[in-house]
């Protein structure tokens, strides 16, 4: 037996509930389809998933095995969190903390892989979260954005801190007519609020920031220091499922509409005004995930189709190339170093190695029984120094658990079909070709 940790619930008040989901171009047939009489979170693949996992102790360790002049495998699972309280839908790394979020609503905290703390929120399961200092956002299938803060007195409590947008805004917002907009057939809301469930949150390059990405088809824009929504972007005509920044105050956003887009930030008397660059990918199928790796050189995009489409900075953000590697929808993406990683519906993490714009699969990781929801990376802090460059994967998954990763960044490549992807534009997918569905997945929401 496991004691609990520490469960901070300090919401103090009730949130209101929301009506959600703007319509869907998808067919009835489809697990995304729009029904107008339920909830945003009802009835998708992800809420009706089928696997579970028994789990006994919360952290599960495997044990390595050497290799023949006793060094350890250039990659390998170290082991398990397990809870029986969710589908694991959000995860953030910080040193030897890690938040891990899920339908549960609760947002535990882990130090160095065992049971720290935690806290919870009064409804919406934790769709994504983001560390900002001492303040930690989360997002929320509600629609809201809560905002947590760690008590100096005592770290491993959690304090709740407000909601963006404030009460105060709210209120101050609500006089004005002219900040009442249509969200959905005779139905309006205050600009400043999301009115579906949040997919995604990003901290600016400069971290003054916070950009968040709705179901509703917006990117608000939130400067941190106050917590003011500056800006609300209509960006999409359908669910924004990613957006993530990029360096010089460039942003991208993907959609269930099938497109990338790119937009500059730009500073407008106090506030900001986001102007659209330009449409980096236009196809049939959702996209699912973005990436901008650590110099914002490469920004890569994961689409229910399976494909990781990349684009290259240096070149005006000209489409590099595909890597194939999944045989269901890209769910997740992030970057470390010289490597990508790809989790999938397929239940695997493919892991890329880049040089320049040739990637190559060097490994896949097996061992969830469910589809991969979310990932995020650290540097092996056991191993700084050292001449093999390692980092801490962490993959959270519908089958209820978070696995632990140990990856080398000079790993060998590795031997199996996995093709080596490289910058030829004969190999690049027209719309027509990429828009092919390979799952259910295809028109959907992440």
């Amino acid at each position: 037996m496991h004691s609990e940790p520490r469960m901070s619930n300090s919401e103090a008040l009730t949130d209101d509930e929301y009506t959600m989901r703007s319509s869907s171009s998808a067919s009835p047939m489809s697990p995304y389809f729009y029904d107008q009489g339920r909830l945003s979170g009802e009835g998708s693949p992800m809420m009706m998933s089928p696997w579970n996992n028994n789990a006994g102790s919360p952290f599960q360790k495997v044990e390595w095995v050497p290799g023949e002049d006793g060094s350890l495998p250039q990659n390998a699972l170290v082991g398990s969190l397990v809870r029986e309280e969710g589908h694991i839908y959000s995860l953030a790394a910080s040193g030897d903390l890690l938040y891990t979020g899920s339908d549960s609503k609760n947002i535990r905290v882990w130090k160095n892989l065992q049971e720290y703390s935690g806290f919870k929120s009064n409804s919406g399961l934790v769709k994504t979260i983001i560390l900002s200092g001492q303040k930690i956002f989360t997002g929320h299938q509600d629609g809201k954005i809560r905002v947590w803060k760690v008590s100096p007195k005592n770290p491993s409590v959690h304090k709740r801190a407000g909601t963006l947008p404030t009460l105060k805004d709210i209120f101050k917002s609500s006089i004005k007519p002219s900040n009442y907009v249509e969200v959905r057939r005779h139905k309006t809301a205050l600009w400043i609020k999301h009115s579906d469930a949040v997919s995604c949150l990003s901290l600016s390059d400069n971290k003054l920031y916070l950009y968040s990405a709705s179901w509703d088809r917006t990117i608000k824009v939130w400067r941190i220091a106050d917590s003011k929504c500056l800006e609300s972007i209509h960006a999409h005509d359908d669910a924004v499922n990613a957006v993530v920044c990029g360096e010089e105050g460039m942003v991208f956003s993907g959609s269930a509409d099938g497109t990338v887009k790119v937009w500059r930030r730009e500073p407008r008397g106090k506030g900001l005004k986001h102007t659209a660059v330009k449409t980096l990918l236009k196809q049939e199928c959702a996209v699912t995930a973005l990436a901008v790796d650590a110099d914002a050189s490469m920004v890569y995009c994961g689409a229910s189709d399976g494909l990781v489409n990349f684009w290259e900075r240096e070149k005006g953000y000209a489409h590099g190339g595909v890597l194939k590697g999944h045989k269901l929808a890209v769910l997740c993406l992030t970057s470390a170093g010289t490597l990508v990683f790809s989790g999938s519906a397929d239940k695997t993490i493919c892991v890329w190695r880049r040089e320049g714009v040739i990637h190559t699969c060097v490994s896949v990781l097996t061992g969830h029984d469910g589809p991969v929801k979310c990932l995020a990376v650290e540097e092996d802090r056991e191993n700084a120094g050292g001449r093999d460059k390692r980092w801490v994967l962490y993959s959270g998954s519908l089958d209820k658990s978070v696995k632990v990763w140990s990856v080398s960044e000079s790993m060998n490549n590795y031997q199996s079909q996995h093709q080596r992807m490289v910058s030829d534009a004969e190999s690049l997918p027209s719309v027509s070709e990429s828009s092919l569905s390979s799952s259910g997945w295809a028109s959907g929401r992440n």
